[in-house]
């Protein structure tokens, strides 16, 4: 992959996560503050304790992506960006394109997933 269209790829990932996290974490701290308003029934607060708790995982996910896109920053100033974590292989570039923080083949990432990151 040309490094120019990496980083181009790399950096709206950056700036996509950024927004949505910045959303995420507004929302948590807006329905904070309605929660801590609120003196209503049992079943209220437990539908907000829900919606908070949700909120809170998406935004520790969202965290984990930025983290992945700073992963993928390094790896372009190394010069690695495209080939694989574990094995060195090259990851194609339609793979990159469709997921631009990949840091695995397909068969890789599946295995990681299916076992974690265990090696055979």
């Amino acid at each position: 992959m040309i490094e120019r269209r990496a980083r181009e790829l790399v950096a709206r990932e950056r700036t996509r996560v950024e927004a949505l996290l910045a959303a995420q974490v507004g929302e948590i701290r807006a329905d904070g503050s309605l929660q801590r308003q609120q003196s209503g029934e049992y079943e209220d607060a437990a539908i907000e304790l829900d919606s908070e708790s949700v909120s809170v995982a998406l935004a520790a996910d969202l965290r984990e992506q930025l983290a992945a896109v700073e992963r993928a920053e390094e790896r372009l100033a190394k010069g690695t960006y495209g080939r694989s974590i574990e094995s060195d292989l090259s990851i194609p570039d339609e793979r990159l394109e469709a997921e631009p923080l990949a840091e695995r083949t397909i068969e890789e990432q599946r295995n990681h997933e299916t076992h974690g990151s265990r090696r055979f």
